[in-house]
């Protein structure tokens, strides 16, 4: 075969397979910064000061914003799923088993809201507004630039998000996996769990820890132990980090190579296997920590977004507009 015959096929593969990329990357490619900035150019203003007068009145606000748009983004993509109330002809995520009684922060994502209708209306989604809060609320922690043009959903699942959200109770091998089922590494899940060093959690979800576990400092169990007797107390409150509750750092990840790790999935990040190496590293190094935290939720926010004509902007974060 001619060599001019070889080169024009192979051009013409060359040319398909960009094609296929550009597809792939087409969804990705529509969320953008700049995707309010003629329709709602306040928008990142009054987000900002609706959040930093919540976590004002409330430091624990910040880990519960933050939680509620990870466990958005897991279940069907960020498209602000988790914020649907149940209705009598519709099961929203609110009552499934990771989020009842324990998701939070939904009453500040209506107020943020209500100042963005006053500003915009009817122009900026529901799960755009969490995916700003989240990052808001990290103060004196990281900060990343937000890509904007996610649209709202009109459904949610229940079964999805007790299948898909990872438990306190769960393995590394089980993390790696739900993390990589949502296209994110071992590496960014051990710096999402990072969250975990701000904010507090109930003592049905750390008693088998305290009681049971041989992996644990002795110290640091007695005290747990105070606040959450081995039956009842259930929703008692102890903090994730005790070091620094209302403060981002890497004290988190510090407590792990402690034998410090209030939930069993935290302390299984240290625990003899393949991520002590990145704990270590994330303990001594928090410019680290913050620049992998930082990338890990801008890919966790560009899990299958609503682009385009899908979905809604909903005027109501709890309802499918009407």
């Amino acid at each position: 075969m001619a060599s001019s015959s070889i080169s024009a096929i192979c051009s013409f593969l060359c040319i398909i397979a960009a094609l296929f990329l550009l597809l792939a990357s087409s969804a990705d490619s529509q969320l953008t910064p700049k995707f309010y900035a003629r329709t709602c150019p306040n928008l990142e203003a009054v987000v900002r000061s609706a959040v930093a007068q919540a976590v004002a009145e409330e430091p624990r606000m910040a880990a519960s914003i933050l939680r509620l748009f990870f466990h958005d983004c897991f279940v069907n993509g960020c498209d602000g799923s988790i914020l649907l109330d149940d209705t009598p002809t519709f099961t929203g995520e609110k009552n499934a088993f990771p989020n009842k009684n324990s998701a939070r922060g939904f009453e500040v994502i209506d107020a943020i809201k209500s100042r963005v209708e006053a500003s915009c209306a009817a122009t900026v989604s529901c799960a755009d507004i969490l995916a700003l809060a989240a990052r808001d609320g990290v103060l004196g922690g990281p900060s990343w630039t937000v890509a904007l043009g996610r649209r709202d959903s009109t459904t949610a699942s229940q079964s999805t998000a007790n299948n898909d959200l990872p438990s306190p109770s769960s393995s590394l091998s089980t993390l790696v996996s739900k993390f990589a089922a949502k296209g994110l590494s071992a590496r960014d899940m051990t710096a999402l769990s990072g969250a975990h060093t701000i904010g507090q959690t109930q003592c049905q979800f750390f008693r088998s820890r305290v009681y049971t576990e041989t992996n644990i400092d002795p110290s640091f169990a007695a005290l747990r132990r105070e606040n959450c007797p081995s039956t009842g107390g259930d929703t008692n409150l102890a903090p994730l980090d005790a070091q620094s509750p209302n403060k981002f750092g890497a004290e988190y990840y510090k407590n792990l190579v402690g034998s410090r790790g209030l939930l069993h999935s935290d302390q299984e990040l240290f625990n003899n296997g393949t991520q002590d190496a990145l704990v270590k590293q994330y303990a001594r190094n928090t410019d680290m920590f913050f620049k992998d935290f930082s990338a890990a939720m801008v890919k966790m926010g560009s899990i299958a977004p609503l682009i385009g004509t899908d979905g809604q902007i909903r005027s109501n974060c709890r309802q499918v507009n009407l």
